[in-house]
């Protein structure tokens, strides 16, 4: 069996969340550090679970999924070629429209994206957009960039790293103790800030101060949960979150950085994330 994530990793969080919430989605790319083949398979548990809390990892359905004998969950990969073939991209398209063995959804498994080039994304763009409504897709990728623009713009990303986190940015630790005031000005004054600077912050120095944030707004809702312990690198900041914002603050601040932060693995400009993250702010008040 695979090497599950941690069970209070973000990604597990994230992925149970969902499946609660009867919003799994039928599209996703799993990027990072960590073993992503791991996390797909964890991720297409939730899809075929049977189970009342999603992915409950002991039914059939789980089992087989992690066990990689699922008859519905489906990895598409080519170890002997640089690209995955055409007839194997044909093969694909085709299974796409049989219904599922034994589970209600079929999921796959795109295991390597740099094995797609362009032509097949441009198919499986299609299948995405237009396939049938049990027919779900990860795709495992070192970077998004190794995705075409449309295909990342119909997908929910989700980042895994399996290994040891590093301490937040001062940055994010600056923003978190903004938010931990649990008032409007602190943020914004924050946020105006930092899109003042000259020169304007990269997308990729936001994008990794707000998933510093979300973390921690994930342990510290964790913890409100009656998790023991919060992971040591943003332990500080988590508990002082978890102190002063209400459990729906909380859950709020959780959902509304982690969309910005993947606004930010897009072409969307810095001012208009960290204003749109100014306003969810002021709604969550």
């Amino acid at each position: 069996m695979v090497q599950l994530p941690a069970e209070n990793s973000i990604l597990a969080a994230a992925v149970r969340r969902a499946a609660d919430e009867h919003r799994l989605s039928h599209a996703v790319i799993l990027t990072g550090r960590g073993d992503l083949t791991a996390a797909a398979r964890f991720l297409a548990a939730a899809h075929v679970c049977e189970g009342e809390h999603k992915p409950c990892l002991t039914c059939r359905h789980c089992r087989k999924a992690l066990e990689d004998v699922h008859p519905d969950v489906i990895s598409v990969q080519d170890t002997e070629h640089k690209e995955l073939t055409v007839e194997a991209v044909r093969a694909l398209r085709k299974d796409v429209y049989i219904r599922p063995n034994e589970a209600e959804r079929k999921v796959y498994i795109i295991a390597d994206c740099r094995q797609l080039n362009e032509r097949d994304q441009n198919v499986l763009l299609k299948i995405v957009e237009e396939g049938p409504p049990y027919a779900a897709f990860i795709f495992c990728a070192d970077s998004p960039a190794a995705l075409l623009e449309t295909i990342r713009s119909r997908c929910v990303m989700l980042k895994y790293d399996d290994g040891a986190e590093a301490p937040l940015r001062p940055d994010a630790v600056e923003l978190c103790r903004a938010f931990a005031a649990g008032r409007l000005l602190p943020v914004t004054a924050f946020l105006v800030g930092l899109d003042a600077k000259k020169p304007v912050p990269k997308r990729e120095d936001v994008s990794a101060m707000l998933r510093d944030c979300w973390r921690t707004a994930a342990e510290a809702l964790l913890l409100r949960r009656g998790k023991p312990r919060p992971e040591p690198s943003c332990a500080e900041e988590a508990r002082r979150l978890a102190d002063r914002l209400t459990d729906r603050q909380l859950a709020g601040l959780e959902s509304v950085l982690r969309q910005y932060a993947g606004e930010c693995d897009y072409n969307v400009g810095v001012g208009h994330v960290l204003g749109g993250l100014a306003a969810k702010w002021e709604e969550l008040l």
